[in-house]
């Protein structure tokens, strides 16, 4: 067995600290949102309203919203 000194002025910057055994960590990460990288026609159109969205702000076409009951 290994014995680990970890400061404690390092444990309160931090907020705490977690252990976890290298499966269970590899199971948190697993269980995230997977990344999504877009190829072909769907990235374009994905750039094309992003591009859109953009024009439409810099003209002063969006508006800022608290919550979704303000789109009334």
């Amino acid at each position: 067995m290994v014995n680990i000194s970890i400061p404690k002025s390092k444990i309160t910057k931090a907020a705490g600290v977690v252990i976890l055994p290298i499966k269970e960590y590899q199971r948190l990460l697993a269980g995230r949102f997977p990344d999504v990288y877009l190829t072909g026609k769907e990235a374009e159109d994905l750039d094309k309203l992003v591009e859109e969205g953009l024009r439409e702000h810099r003209a002063g076409m969006t508006r800022k919203l608290r919550s979704l009951a303000d789109l009334d």
